[in-house]
C-alpha cells in the first residue's frame, strides 16, 4: 500500500496510494502532494553542496521538485552499479502507465511531443504557453486525466488552435494509423482532448454507477460491465484456497466472441516490448546482487516477467520479504490498484531505494515492539493476530522514482499486499525520508501554517514536532497499520470492492493515529514528550476536515480514496465529539478554523473507530463500509470549501508537487568497465520527460 500524503499540509501520500493505502495494495500514490507547513527537518545528512535546489518551477496546481540522494557518496561502487542498474528498469515501464492509465495517452502524449518539438510558430503566445502547460500536465499525471481527481484535464487552449499547431507538423512525425492524413487525425484525436462528455472520468467511483463503463482507465476492454467482471473474477476463487493469487491483476479483461478473457501482461504478450526492457536491466542487476537472497528475489521477479505467472509473483514477494540484509531495495512491478475502480488490477511501477542505516534505528524500534501494538489495540480479540510474524520496517532513501510513483511519490510503502502472504510472512514497510526532507525544505516559509492554523501554540508546535510526527505517522501506518488484525475465516479481502481502498487506508491511519498518544512512544523514545503527538492531531483533523479541500474544484466532492479516508475520519470524530466540544469549530476575522479542545478524547474516539473499521475489514461488511463511505468521506461542505480555496489563493501555493529524478552519470576505465558512477542534479522538468520519450519509450501507439 502507499501512503500518498500525510496530512496534506499538503504532502500527501500513502500510499500508498498513490503512497497510495486501500485493498490489499503495494505500495509507494498515487500521488503526491505538496508539503505545504513550515516545519523543518533535521535529518543527520544534508546536500553537501548548500546551493542544492529544491524547487524546479510551478505551473496550474503542480509543483516540481527536485530530491537528494543523501548517501549515494558512500556506497560501494557495486552497491552503486546495482541502483543504476535497477534504476534503468525503473524508467523503461513508463509507456506502461500511460497506456493503463487510458488507451489514447500514447497517442496523445507522442502527439504533443511532436508539437512541442518541432513547432516553428511564435512559442511566445498566449496560446502555445497554454499548450505547454497542458503537456507538462500531461507528463505529470501520465496520461490527459487529472492524476489526483481523475478528471479530464482542461487543455486550457482550443480546437483551433490545436489544428493550427498540427498543421505546422509533418506528417511523418504524428503517431498516424495506416492510412491517415492529419485532417482525419485531427477529427480523432479532436474530441479524446476537448470533448469533457467523452471520457470525462479515469477512475469512478459513484455510488449506484457501472464503475466500469464510467471509467476511462485501460483495464477493461469495450463493451464490459462491471456485474460480468464481478462474476468473472468470483468464479475463479476457490474459498478454501489458503494461498489465493491475486486474480486479475496483471491482466487487461478483454471480450473476444462474447465470452470474457484475459490478455496477460508479459514478455511476448501485452506491453511486452517494455516489459524484455525491464527484464533486460534487472539481468544485469543480477550480475552485481549484494547476496544469494537478493538474487533469489531479482530471479523472481524475472521469471514473473517472463511468464505473467501469479504463482511466481507471490514466491517473489515471499523471497523479497525474506531479504532483510541487503542495502539496496527495490519495488518494480504491477503493484498498486487504485487506478481501477474494481480495485483488482495493478498499475505499473519502480521505486528503487537503500536503507538509511541511522534513521531505521526509529522503525527498528517499532518493528520489534509489533507483538505489544498489536496485542493492545482497541479492537475485538477476533481480529487480532494471535502472534504477528515478518514485521520490519525501515527509512529508505529513494534513488530512482518510476511508472505511477513518478513524479508524484508516496511517502511511504507497505508492501506485499496479498492478506495470506502478509498473515503468514509478514510485511515490510519503508518511510522515504529524503522525499519528506525535499518536500519540507521546499516548503519552507510559505506561510500555510500562519493562515490555516488558529493559534501561535499549534504554529509552534508543528516548528518543534512536525516533521518527526509526521515521518513517525507514516512509520506506524506502514509497519504496524496495514500489518495489523487478520480476517476472519472465510473472508478473501476482497468483499468491500469499491470501498475496500478507502477502509484500508481508514485503518491502517486510525492505527498510527491511537498510538501517536500513547506514553509508550515517549517511554520507546520515539517521540521526545507527551506534547508532541499534539502536532500530529491538530495536523489531522485540520487536513482532513478542511485543508484537503484546496485540491478539489468547486462543486465537486471527493473521489479520491486518501483524501475520502481523511475526511470520513476527522469528520467523524468532530461528529461524536460535539456534545462534549471535543473538536471547535472556530470563527476568528471571518475565517473559519477547527481546535482540538480535548486531545485525550480525541485519542478515544480514533480507538472506537478503528475497532468498527477494523470489524467491517474482518468480516468483510460491505454494508457497513458502504455508509462510512457515503456518511462521512464523500460530501463536502461547499460553503466552507469556497472558503478554503479563496484564503489557499493568496498564498499562490501549488496543492500538488512531484519530483524529477537525478541522473546517473556512468564512467569507465580503458577497459570499458564501470569505475565510478555519480549524480546529476541540473536536469530540468520538460528536458527529463522529453528525453525518457526518446531514450525509453518502447510501445506501440496502440496497445
Amino acid at each position: 500500500m502507499l501512503f500518498v500524503s500525510l496530512f496534506l499540509k499538503p504532502i500527501t501520500r500513502q500510499i500508498k496510494n498513490n503512497i497510495n493505502m486501500r485493498t490489499p495494495l503495494l505500495l509507494i500514490i498515487v500521488t503526491v502532494l505538496a508539503m505545504t507547513s513550515c516545519k523543518t527537518p533535521s535529518p543527520k545528512e544534508e546536500p553537501k553542496d548548500s546551493s542544492f535546489q529544491f524547487f524546479i518551477e510551478q505551473f496550474a496546481d503542480l509543483k516540481i521538485l527536485r530530491y537528494p540522494v543523501l548517501g549515494f557518496e558512500e556506497l560501494t561502487l557495486p552497491q552503486k552499479e546495482l541502483i543504476y542498474y535497477l534504476s534503468q528498469a525503473a524508467i523503461e515501464g513508463r509507456d506502461i502507465i500511460f497506456d493503463q492509465n487510458y488507451k489514447y495517452n500514447l497517442t496523445v502524449r507522442r502527439t504533443l511531443e511532436a508539437i512541442y518539438e518541432n513547432y516553428k510558430g511564435d512559442r511566445n503566445s498566449e496560446n502555445f504557453k497554454a499548450f505547454e502547460i497542458y503537456l507538462k500536465r500531461v507528463w505529470f499525471s501520465n496520461g490527459i486525466h487529472h492524476h489526483y481527481s481523475s478528471d479530464k484535464i482542461d487543455p486550457g487552449f482550443n480546437a483551433s488552435f490545436f489544428a493550427e499547431l498540427l498543421a505546422g507538423i509533418d506528417a511523418e512525425k504524428l503517431p498516424l494509423k495506416e492510412g491517415e492524413n492529419k485532417e482525419t487525425f485531427n477529427a480523432r484525436i479532436e474530441p479524446i482532448i476537448f470533448d469533457m462528455n467523452v471520457d470525462f472520468k479515469r477512475v469512478n467511483q459513484a455510488e449506484g454507477q457501472d464503475l466500469i463503463a464510467t471509467s476511462a482507465c485501460n483495464y477493461y476492454g469495450d463493451g464490459i460491465t462491471q456485474a460480468e467482471t464481478e462474476a468473472f473474477y468470483a468464479a475463479m476463487k476457490n474459498p478454501n484456497d489458503q494461498e489465493p493469487i491475486s486474480y486479475g491483476l496483471n491482466s487487461t479483461l478483454e471480450k473476444k466472441d462474447g465470452k470474457l478473457t484475459e490478455e496477460v501482461w508479459k514478455s511476448g504478450g501485452k506491453y511486452g516490448e517494455a516489459i524484455d526492457k525491464i527484464v533486460y536491466w534487472l539481468e544485469k542487476a543480477l550480475t552485481v546482487a549484494e547476496n544469494d537472497q537478493q538474487k533469489t528475489v531479482i530471479t523472481y521477479l524475472i521469471d514473473y516477467y517472463k511468464t505473467g505467472d501469479l504463482k511466481t509473483f507471490d514466491k517473489y514477494n515471499v523471497a523479497w520479504l525474506a531479504d532483510q540484509q541487503s542495502r539496496i531495495d527495490f519495488v518494480n512491478g504491477f503493484i498498486e490498484t487504485y487506478g481501477d475502480p474494481l480495485g483488482l488490477k495493478a498499475s505499473w511501477e519502480s521505486v528503487v531505494n537503500f536503507k538509511n542505516i541511522e534513521a531505521t534505528k526509529r522503525t527498528e524500534i517499532i518493528s520489534a515492539n509489533a507483538q505489544w501494538f498489536e496485542d493492545n489495540s482497541p479492537v475485538d480479540k477476533r481480529f487480532k493476530k494471535e502472534t504477528v510474524k515478518g514485521v520490519t520496517a525501515k527509512v529508505i532513501t529513494a534513488a530512482m522514482l518510476g511508472g505511477d510513483c513518478y513524479p508524484a511519490t508516496p511517502i511511504g510503502i507497505n508492501l506485499p499486499n496479498a492478506d495470506w502472504i502478509r498473515k503468514e510472512h509478514g510485511s515490510k514497510s519503508v518511510t522515504i525520508e529524503n522525499i519528506t526532507y525535499a518536500y519540507s525544505k521546499a516548503a519552507e516559509g510559505n506561510g500555510f501554517m500562519e493562515e490555516f492554523a488558529y493559534s501561535e501554540k499549534e504554529i509552534e508546535n508543528e516548528k518543534i514536532y512536525g516533521f518527526q510526527a509526521d515521518n513517525l505517522h507514516t512509520d506506524m501506518h506502514e509497519c504496524l497499520g496495514h500489518g495489523s488484525g487478520q480476517l476472519l475465516p472465510g473472508v478473501s479481502g476482497d468483499e468491500l470492492k469499491a470501498y475496500g481502498s478507502v477502509i484500508e487506508e481508514a485503518r491502517a491511519d486510525l492505527f498510527a493515529l491511537y498510538y501517536m498518544g500513547d506514553k509508550k512512544m515517549v517511554e520507546l523514545g520515539l517521540l521526545p514528550d507527551a506534547e508532541a503527538y499534539k502536532a500530529a492531531y491538530d495536523d489531522y483533523i485540520r487536513n482532513g476536515l478542511m485543508t484537503q479541500l484546496t485540491r478539489i474544484k468547486l462543486g465537486d466532492n471527493i473521489e479520491q480514496s486518501h483524501m475520502r479516508n481523511r475526511q470520513l475520519i476527522s469528520k467523524w470524530v468532530f461528529e461524536k465529539g460535539t456534545a462534549n466540544n471535543v473538536i471547535e469549530k472556530k470563527m476568528k476575522e471571518g475565517k473559519t478554523y477547527f481546535v482540538i479542545n480535548d486531545y485525550n478524547r480525541v485519542r478515544t474516539l480514533f480507538g472506537e473507530l478503528l475497532s468498527e473499521i477494523q470489524r467491517v475489514k474482518s468480516e468483510g461488511d460491505f454494508e457497513a463500509a458502504k455508509n462510512l463511505v457515503e456518511n462521512y468521506a464523500v460530501k463536502i461542505d461547499q460553503e466552507l470549501h469556497a472558503e478554503v480555496i479563496e484564503r489557499y489563493s493568496k498564498l499562490n501555493l501549488a496543492p500538488y508537487s512531484g519530483f524529477v529524478n537525478p541522473v546517473y552519470n556512468v564512467e569507465t576505465d580503458a577497459n570499458g568497465k564501470i569505475s565510478n558512477i555519480t549524480l546529476d542534479y541540473t536536469e530540468g522538468y520538460a528536458e527529463q520527460m522529453m528525453r525518457y520519450a526518446k531514450e525509453h519509450s518502447w510501445l506501440p501507439v496502440y496497445n
